[in-house]
């Protein structure tokens, strides 16, 4: 099939929007990838947060018994469960505060969406001039 050797200016236009329409599904397509793994980092995330705080819980009430009971033995009962208490809850406050840290952190900026449309948009640019 032999090119034609010029093309009138009508075709030019629809070649030019078929072809931005088609770069425009694409990068949509790209953006909800992006945002969709985005997603579910952060998930991850909150999954860390929730087990920290279920594994500061179990532990809770673990050693609330255990070690109040041997912690009994030397000092008053409710100084036990105290001091206990507050260790458990220091230490799954940690887990919970680094899981927290973590998603603070995170950038759920698209960027090879944002990339490719500033490439796309300084190739539109070319092709009008």
């Amino acid at each position: 099939m032999a090119l034609k050797q010029e093309q009138s200016l009508g075709d030019l236009f629809s070649d030019l929007s078929s072809g931005t329409s088609t770069l425009v599904r694409q990068e949509m397509q790209l953006a909800k990838a992006e945002v969709m793994q985005k997603a579910s980092e952060a998930g991850k995330h909150v999954g860390f947060i929730a087990a920290g705080g279920a594994l500061a819980y179990a532990g809770l009430l673990a050693l609330l018994a255990a070690l109040t009971l041997g912690l009994a033995e030397f000092m008053p009962g409710w100084l036990a469960a105290l001091l206990v208490g507050l260790v458990v809850a220091g230490i799954g406050g940690l887990v919970a505060y680094s899981g927290l840290n973590s998603l603070q952190q995170m950038d759920a900026k698209p960027e090879r969406t944002i990339k490719s449309l500033q490439e796309d948009k300084q190739w539109l640019q070319q092709q009008l001039q």
